[in-house]
């Protein structure tokens, strides 16, 4: 039976000290499948994510899709009585998420050493631009300048032009997926193998990335080939790219096996393209590219984009429509898999945020609260967790310690 109110990570309890993007993804994803999850934020200013935009009027709208599922807290952890608390509160978590520059947390006493004395059992995830190690540890990390060092930014865009960095924040999105996966990944080698000790987890921006290159490094391993930028999915399969339809449209369409091409080349009513020796393997195929992709562009313009899209379903061809996000909204895929959804923000009154994925059978996560404001859940931890009385609260918030 269905429970909507838990998921699979319910029980487990996430301090999140960091800020912006990658990490914080991380503990969203992991909040999104029921971990309950606290983020500690700097008093009177938060996480610096929520003066990142796009805006409308004052209100950041990046917020509430990266943030939500979570509790926050004030305090600054750089203050005596702050670290005290914040031992406290690593006491009773299972899990530390922190992308602090390497050596910061060491420097405030708070490193995983003596963190471990108050929770042996603590997971500590970290990322940073370039690692905990390494010649460049120590240097600012950001998702742009880490996509260009891992390699990805040199091989986007066109050969007489420069190189084109992705127009979002792709890589540190890719990282938020390796901190979710890390951590439930140490969370069960805790629970199954070695219960009575935690362990650290950390990597850097940039190789999250670059761990998604196996094609690039052997390559250059073996054929001392430098791959050079291209504007889509070049050396890899024919055809493949992205065509105009005759209505103006834009479709994009890859072949990437043999089967695949059989069958486009049925749709097209060109069968003699599979027994001839140009084109009739994919090696041979990538040879002949510019002819394979003159013949594919010029039998695509013939077609209206939902006229072709119709055609090459049919015979099983891997094409899709280049969606706006103004078609996204109208699509019913999107709104059968609930991959928008709407939820309630404080002063615009609803806004709509991604849906939760995966999808579980039994234990399907959920969105259980929207994106906090700054010190929202002060009290309730503060108080129900920590014991703290109100005169206490009050007396650090004058210190500015919350």
């Amino acid at each position: 039976m269905q429970n909507k109110n838990y998921g699979p990570l319910t029980g487990i309890r996430i301090l999140d000290v960091s800020t912006m993007i990658a990490a914080p993804y991380g503990a969203t994803l992991m909040a999104d499948l029921g971990a309950e999850v606290i983020k500690v934020e700097l008093p009177g200013k938060g996480d610096t994510l929520r003066t990142v935009g796009p805006w409308k009027g004052t209100e950041p709208l990046r917020w509430p899709g990266l943030a939500r599922n979570k509790k926050s807290i004030t305090l600054d952890i750089r203050t005596e009585e702050g670290k005290a608390i914040f031992k406290k509160l690593v006491s009773k978590v299972d899990v530390l998420i922190e992308n602090f520059r390497p050596g910061t947390l060491e420097r405030w006493n708070l490193g995983y050493e003596e963190l471990k004395q108050v929770n042996p059992r603590l997971i500590m995830t970290r990322v940073s631009g370039y690692g905990q190690t390494g010649p460049y540890r120590e240097k600012a990390g950001f998702g742009t300048p880490a996509t260009a060092f891992s390699g990805y930014t040199y091989l986007q865009g066109y050969k007489d032009r420069p190189p084109v960095s992705p127009s979002f924040s792709l890589l540190d999105y890719i990282t938020g997926v390796y901190v979710a996966f890390a951590t439930v990944s140490a969370l069960f080698y805790r629970e199954t193998v070695d219960p009575q000790e935690g362990q650290q987890i950390e990597m850097g921006l940039y190789e999250s990335m670059f761990r998604m290159m196996e094609f690039l490094i052997a390559e250059y391993d073996q054929n001392g080939k430098v791959r050079e930028r291209s504007p889509g999915l070049t050396g890899h399969s024919s055809p493949a790219g992205t065509y105009e339809t005759k209505d103006g449209k834009w479709v994009v369409l890859v072949c990437s096996t043999d089967s695949t091409f059989n069958r486009l080349a049925e749709a097209m009513e060109r069968t003699d393209m599979l027994t001839d020796p140009r084109f009739y393997t994919n090696s041979e195929r990538l040879k002949n590219d510019a002819q394979v992709q003159e013949i594919v562009a010029a039998w695509i313009k013939q077609h209206e984009q939902k006229e072709l899209l119709e055609k090459l379903d049919r015979f099983g061809v891997p094409v899709s429509p280049i969606y706006s996000i103004e078609d996204i909204f109208q699509d019913p895929q999107y709104q059968a898999r609930e991959n928008i959804v709407e939820v309630e923000h404080p002063r615009l009154g609803t806004i709509k945020i991604p849906g939760v994925v995966p999808k579980f059978s039994k234990t399907p996560g959920a969105i259980r609260h929207r994106a906090p404001e700054l010190g929202e859940h002060n009290e309730e931890i503060y108080v129900n967790e920590l014991g703290l009385s109100l005169a206490e609260i009050a007396s650090l918030k004058e210190k500015g310690v919350i």
